[in-house]
């Protein structure tokens, strides 16, 4: 995911061009054994949405992340790609460690966190969005987008965890701003409570004002806004 602000010429940004909502809400995942595919994404804890099996020569497994709007399905004849081709399939997480220490807690096996070598696209390591060195540990400076874990199913389709906390500017409508989860958001408070607790140091006062000076970070926060001081 780029870091980089894209200026995009929109033909649906005229008033006189009527905009069509397009969710993207499926992945499909190539996979060799669909009950053994099944039982590790269950274990992941993700949500059971389907598994619909015609008895002949085709079933259907549907499954969600966690506060996720898209889902995964595979089974049989469901695609023609090979199993484990399946690659770089980023799962978005405010809380990398927390994440990780859920799948490690489920039996799964993770890797470190990691984070860049300042954009090394010829390496050793696996590909990524940053590059093909990976250093160990969270990025220093706990910047959005660029603290990592990666995992596989049993088929070798390849998942990272992406750390994101603060979007870049123009990417998330302040106006709807909405928190997928109630673990996103308890975390949002949590830093929130942490940016008010050094807000009131500075100013030498209690905040009685505080529930305001929460909510206006935490949506400047998710939205790439300027952070309230």
């Amino acid at each position: 995911m780029s870091t980089k602000p894209v200026r995009v010429n929109d033909p649906t940004s005229d008033a006189s061009v009527a905009r069509v909502d397009m969710k993207f809400e499926i992945v499909v995942i190539p996979v060799s054994d669909v009950d053994r595919a099944k039982e590790f994404y269950g274990r992941l804890g993700w949500r059971l949405d389907a598994d619909y099996d015609n008895g002949k020569d085709f079933r259907v497994i549907q499954f969600t992340p966690p506060g996720s709007g898209c889902s995964i399905i595979f089974g049989k004849n469901v695609t023609p790609a090979a199993p484990g081709s399946a690659q770089g399939l980023y799962l978005i997480v405010s809380d990398i460690q927390a994440a990780r220490k859920a799948l490690l807690d489920r039996g799964v096996e993770i890797t470190e966190v990691f984070h860049d070598s300042a954009g090394v696209y010829a390496g050793t390591d696996e590909p990524y969005l940053f590059g093909r060195v990976r250093v160990s540990g969270p990025d220093a400076e706990h910047r959005s987008y660029r603290s990592f874990a990666s995992f596989r199913d049993p088929d070798g389709n390849g998942w990272l965890f992406q750390e994101i906390t603060t979007r870049l500017p123009g990417r998330i409508d302040p106006a709807t701003t909405t928190f997928a989860s109630a673990n996103d958001l308890a975390s949002a408070f949590r830093r929130a409570e942490a940016a008010h607790g050094q807000h009131e140091k500075r100013t030498g006062q209690r905040d009685a004002n505080w529930p305001d000076w929460y909510a206006a970070y935490m949506v400047a926060e998710q939205a790439g806004g300027e952070l309230p001081q």
